[in-house]
């Protein structure tokens, strides 16, 4: 899969896709990553990419014609045969798993990063997708492309070490990742579940659905409307009957 990001600061990516699983992967040639710096397609003689706002207003505003220009040279090399525009934007849907596993599905995308105060209006036309990482501000578009691909990447097969690496993620099947343990088997008077040293592989799959569901249940709640089996649903009702009575009892 190829990664071809339109940023203003290429330095800032050296260092997380360039380390770690993802360095890996770009070394194994299971992803491309390719860092295209905005300013080369300027067309005035001090490659500058932003301009005052019409009507006023503070801050600069990033132009269309770079980005334009950017895009075009893309396609040419592709033959127009390129992957989803990106647009990285505050307003754009909210990124989430579900998302990272539509664009794991393409062998090619487009990440643009606006800088400054804002992007000019006509730059929207781009784009196939704006993506927002959550509802606070960033210096730039930066960020959140490399939140995006290093969530796309993952799901890449042979990008983790293991084919079901990402089967037990949070969110992944719907809801939170259950608790994990590994040795010591106590510390600090907090021991390991004996249900994982049982060696019971039902039993272990039983206590870490139940605690999936119990962890979404006090922490995401939302998350809980769909996915559910009818087993989920006796345990949550379950749940909620010893809660009850646990409120008699110090009631």
């Amino acid at each position: 899969m190829i990664f071809d990001i339109l940023t203003l600061f290429p330095e800032m990516f050296q260092g997380p896709l360039t380390t770690s699983i993802i360095g890996r992967a770009a070394d194994k040639g299971l992803v491309g990553i390719n860092l295209i710096n905005i300013r080369n397609y300027s067309r005035n003689k001090h490659r500058t990419v932003d301009d005052t706002p019409y009507g006023g207003g503070g801050g600069m505003v990033m132009t269309a014609e770079p980005l334009y220009e950017a895009v075009d040279a893309l396609r040419d090399r592709y033959s127009g045969r390129l992957g989803p525009v990106v647009l990285m934007c505050p307003q754009g849907l909210t990124f989430d798993q579900s998302m990272a596993r539509e664009l794991a599905g393409k062998e090619h995308v487009v990440l643009i990063c606006g800088h400054y105060e804002g992007l000019d209006e006509r730059v929207r036309a781009l784009a196939d997708l704006e993506v927002s990482i959550g509802d606070y501000v960033l210096t730039g578009g930066e960020l959140p492309a490399m939140v995006i691909v290093d969530a796309v990447a993952r799901l890449i097969p042979g990008v983790l070490g293991e084919p079901e690496g990402t089967e037990d993620d949070s969110f992944a099947g719907g809801l939170l990742e259950y608790p994990q343990y590994t040795k010591p088997r106590e510390y600090r008077n907090q021991p390991v579940p004996e249900v994982l040293l049982s060696g019971h592989h039902a039993e272990i799959e039983r206590w870490r659905r139940e605690e999936a569901l119990v962890r979404t249940l006090i922490r995401r709640p939302e998350l809980l409307k769909g996915n559910l089996t009818e087993d989920d649903r006796r345990t949550l009702r379950e749940i909620a009957r010893q809660a009850l009575e646990m409120k008699d009892i110090k009631a």
